[in-house]
């Protein structure tokens, strides 16, 4: 350890600081200094970004036993140990720009953790243990290698935001669905083909960005009144063969040409119900509308086998 690194810890121990920065310091292993001697109880954050660190001690817990928060953006970090889970105080991890192909469901153990930080690590799955961070409000798994997200994500009952961009998910678990403060969900550049239709039925749920998942062509009916990001999602099927089918009386009705004209600037659109009606034969009219208000009947939208495209905004009831 050079003399200067020892001098900071030593006085930051000395004077029993909270704060304690070891940014851009070349570590390449957890200094010795800081652990030694009963440790450092009075340590609150630690800032230790932009060095080589490969792992952490497994008497981190014990030794920094007051930790609230440990930032190690941009390490060399493999493995985190499961004593990880000792930090029982913990309520802000990033462990952004490593090279974890693992998290360890020790995870799990961390119950004050507001803010977990994963993005531009080697992840292919999350420990269904990340379900009992009760406190969680922040989620960022972005460019891993992720092909699920683990279903008991929807436990987390606090989180607020969860970014899952850049990885290899191609479907999102329903339970996503039931979060109940959940205020943003961004998962560009994805596999994604469809996304739950109860998504957005929560009025907390306000931002949701989809853009760059090339597969995906259609909306859940819920999202019409967020604000969404789609550019680059699905592609045009206006040459393709479109129809509207109900399940009244096993009727196929042809779409009419107002929705294939959604999203120009001339053309006003009607609404579904009305376009339904213009298309229906006149004799059935009187019968349609009744059966709409005092029963209930069910729209399906295909295009191909598909959601109508996003540009369409196509609404489904």
């Amino acid at each position: 350890m050079n003399m200067d690194l020892w001098k900071t810890i030593s006085v930051a121990k000395k004077e029993k600081h909270r704060n304690l920065y070891l940014n851009y310091k070349n570590l390449r292993k957890f200094p010795h200094e800081l652990l030694k001697d009963g440790g450092s109880h009075h340590l609150e954050h630690l800032y230790m970004k932009m060095n080589s660190l490969t792992t952490l001690p497994e008497n981190l817990g014990q030794k920094l036993p007051n930790l609230i928060e440990l930032y190690l953006h941009s390490n060399n970090i493999e493995v985190i140990p499961g004593a990880i889970g000792t930090l029982v105080k913990l309520q802000s991890l990033d462990l952004s720009n490593n090279a974890l192909a693992i998290i360890c469901p020790e995870i799990g153990q961390l119950k004050a953790l507001k803010h977990l930080r994963l993005t531009n690590n080697q992840l292919r799955f999350l420990p269904s243990e990340i379900g009992d961070l009760r406190e969680l409000q922040t989620l960022d798994v972005s460019a891993n290698c992720l092909t699920v997200l683990p279903e008991s994500l929807h436990l987390c009952v606090s989180l607020e935001y969860l970014a899952a961009d850049r990885n290899q998910l191609k479907d999102l678990p329903r339970q996503l669905c039931t979060l109940p403060n959940l205020k943003e969900l961004s998962v560009t550049s994805n596999k994604l083909k469809c996304l739950p239709q109860d998504l957005g039925r929560y009025a907390e749920l306000q931002y949701v960005y989809v853009d760059n998942n090339f597969q995906l062509y259609g909306l859940p009916s819920y999202l019409y009144t967020k604000v969404v990001g789609h550019s680059g999602c699905g592609s045009s099927t206006h040459d393709e063969e479109v129809k509207l089918l109900f399940t009244y009386r096993q009727m196929s009705i042809p779409l009419p040409d107002e929705i294939l004209r959604i999203g120009t600037e001339n053309d006003p659109v009607p609404t579904l119900q009305e376009m339904v009606w213009i298309s229906c034969p006149q004799s059935h009219y009187q019968e349609i509308c009744t059966s709409y208000y005092s029963t209930h009947w069910d729209i399906a939208i295909t295009a191909a086998g598909q959601c109508l495209p996003l540009s369409t905004q196509s609404v489904i009831l």
